[in-house]
């Protein structure tokens, strides 16, 4: 079952930027941990604003590739530690695999295919929204 909304997944991604911005600090990391976590925060905020979905501003990224991007996004977590070589840094190495392992289940709890995302996204056509005149 799918429990969260595209606009609860909104709600969810912005409180994500928010934790990956603060996690250096509220967990005492730094080096390349410190840097890939600030990082993904910009990342993070990009790909929530440039997504069509209620809380995107931007509005040029589907949301099920949204969705891709962050189940791929969830698995490099898991891994992060070890291929950016903070494995040892206990902090560092439990917030990205506890973060892993929340953006896995906010995906797998996401309804990306509602109708009302499906009919918004066959709608959709970027020469409407980028300030030009439509030419048929």
């Amino acid at each position: 079952m799918k429990l969260l909304s595209p606009l609860v997944h909104g709600v969810v991604d912005y409180a994500v930027v928010a934790a990956f911005a603060l996690a250096p600090t509220l967990f005492d990391f730094g080096g390349n941990a410190a840097t890939i976590s600030y990082v993904l925060a910009a990342v993070h905020l990009s790909l929530s604003l440039l997504t069509r979905y209620p809380l995107g501003m931007i509005k040029k990224i589907a949301f099920t590739t949204h969705g891709a991007m962050e189940a791929a996004i969830a698995v490099a977590l898991v891994a992060m530690p070890w291929i950016a070589g903070f494995a040892d840094t206990e902090n560092a190495r439990n917030f990205f695999i506890g973060s892993g392992i929340a953006v896995a289940l906010v995906w797998l709890t996401t309804q990306y295919r509602t109708n009302q995302v499906l009919l918004r996204e066959a709608d959709w056509h970027p020469h409407q929204h980028s300030g030009r005149a439509a030419t048929v």
